[in-house]
């Protein structure tokens, strides 16, 4: 059985769990509690020395440590709902649409949260290491983000998906970060109505949580 090192409550595993989900995978969950600081915890270290979630600990028993090997590993073993596209062109484009999220929307909301947040002094990274805060990244990240949710709409005026006419990993991917913006008081309105309105067709999808 696989098994998803979880945390309710934070965007990263949750891009894992809506894939699972979308997969129709079974799974065990262990939640890995963030706030109480068990991901970098000496138990939690023997899983992931990366201390991150999500993790997930494959039918094989090796133990994938991120998102891209996690997302990697369910297409290649799981493929009867396929995620990535089925031909060359819908491959690259989903990829392209991919990195796009994950660069334009969700590193910046990491910006903003963990260059600005007192709770997260001197963890401006996430893992084992501890970094300083710099409020200028802050403030930059606010202005990518706003840009972002531009980008989507533009890109959502005139079509279902995200990329390649095909629910996706980009779809997941750009869900977990329109919800998480939010955490940077930053979310669509009526300048946005396409991304609303996709938003709004997204979750009534069977497996969104």
């Amino acid at each position: 059985m696989i098994t998803l090192y979880d945390c309710a409550t934070a965007p990263s595993p949750r891009r894992a769990r809506l894939l699972l989900a979308a997969k129709g995978i079974a799974h065990d969950t262990v939640e890995v509690d963030l706030r109480s600081g068990e991901q970098l915890s000496e138990a939690y270290r023997q899983i992931n020395p990366q201390c991150t979630v999500p993790a997930l600990r494959t039918e094989e028993g090796d133990v994938l440590t991120d998102n891209a090997a996690i997302a990697a590993y369910l297409e290649a073993r799981y493929p009867e709902v396929p995620m990535f596209g089925i031909t060359p062109q819908d491959k690259a484009e989903i990829a392209s649409w991919q990195w796009r999220v994950e660069f334009e929307g969700l590193m910046p909301i990491a910006e903003v949260l963990r260059n600005s947040s007192p709770a997260m002094v001197d963890r401006a990274l996430p893992g084992p290491v501890n970094y300083a805060q710099i409020p200028a990244l802050a403030e930059r990240g606010l202005a990518r983000l706003q840009h972002f949710l531009v980008v989507l709409n533009e890109r959502l005026a005139q079509r279902e998906f995200l990329a390649a006419n095909q629910l996706s990993i980009a779809d997941i991917t750009a869900v977990v970060a329109v919800d998480f913006a939010r955490a940077a008081k930053v979310k669509p309105d009526e300048r946005h109505p396409h991304l609303l309105s996709w938003r709004a067709f997204m979750a009534q999808k069977s497996f969104m949580c």
